[in-house]
């Protein structure tokens, strides 16, 4: 278009970081896609291609929901915070799960396996707005949470920041300082090496599924509690997807995706 490049990227640097209001969105844009990154690096390293996320992030979301909807008078905030974290986590490893016992038991294919539980969490996303979780009156939405079940604001972004660093420092561990984390590269380098090895291929697929999920789970009740204070079928909004771009780019480095991560958002914004 006839534009100096640099110019042109300096002013979409400029858009996403150059006051308090935007630096503080391109953060909270960032927090769930990098820790739903971490999630696909986990699954990915062992070259279980998981391209779930986003029923996952659903799956997490949900499982928030429900306390934060029904379950916010009856203990105090910081509390019922905790259940929806826990609640999310473990939601989302089952919906991790799930696909991996079917691999490690019966071989099927867990490209098209997770993908299909997109579309399963989506609809009964769907269903719940739709019907027993609908706000009376109107159009078909789910209520906006209380303020108990909201994530509090440490300097202008909800704390889930917090977590999404917290989360790359223990994944970075867990790759590269564990044997848990050895054991999943090892799978995908070789199965067959790793069997010899003495290790439980099926074993390494469903727990590191479990951790990936989990994390994935988490995205869900940040997203529901810290950033659109509802559920509803835009709560994932694509975060499973762009996060594969995010750890590829990255090379399933951790640290590396707090950069990356950045980086998509801010041209995302800009564009």
């Amino acid at each position: 278009f006839g534009h100096n490049p640099f110019v042109v990227y300096a002013d979409m640097v400029a858009g996403a970081l150059g006051s308090g209001t935007s630096l503080i969105e391109t953060i909270k844009i960032t927090i769930p896609l990098l820790v739903a990154a971490l999630s696909v690096a986990l699954s990915f390293r062992m070259q279980f291609w998981n391209i779930g996320g986003e029923g996952q992030i659903l799956a997490g979301g949900i499982a928030a929901s429900y306390f934060a909807l029904f379950q916010y008078h009856a203990m105090p905030g910081w509390l019922l915070l905790m259940v929806m974290f826990i609640a999310a986590s473990l939601a989302g490893a089952l919906w991790g799960a799930i696909p991996a016992y079917f691999k490690a038991k019966w071989n099927t294919n867990e490209t098209l396996f997770t993908l299909m539980l997109n579309y399963v969490a989506l609809g009964l996303v769907r269903y719940l707005q739709a019907g027993p979780w609908k706000k009376p009156g109107g159009f078909p939405k789910i209520a906006m949470f209380d303020a108990a079940a909201r994530l509090p604001k440490l300097f202008g972004v909800h704390i889930g920041w917090v977590i999404a660093i917290i989360a790359v420092i223990a994944v970075s561990i867990y790759l590269t300082r564990s044997k848990q984390g050895y054991e999943t590269s090892v799978v995908g380098h070789s199965p067959n090496t790793a069997r010899y090895a003495g290790m439980n291929v099926g074993k390494v697929l469903v727990r590191t599924m479990i951790i990936a999920g989990a994390l994935a789970g988490l995205v869900g009740f940040m997203q529901v509690a810290g950033a659109n204070y509802t559920l509803n079928e835009t709560t994932a909004g694509g975060i499973g997807f762009t996060a594969i771009t995010v750890a590829w780019l990255a090379q399933l480095q951790p640290v590396a995706m707090l950069v990356v991560a950045n980086l998509v958002v801010i041209f995302t914004r800009a564009s």
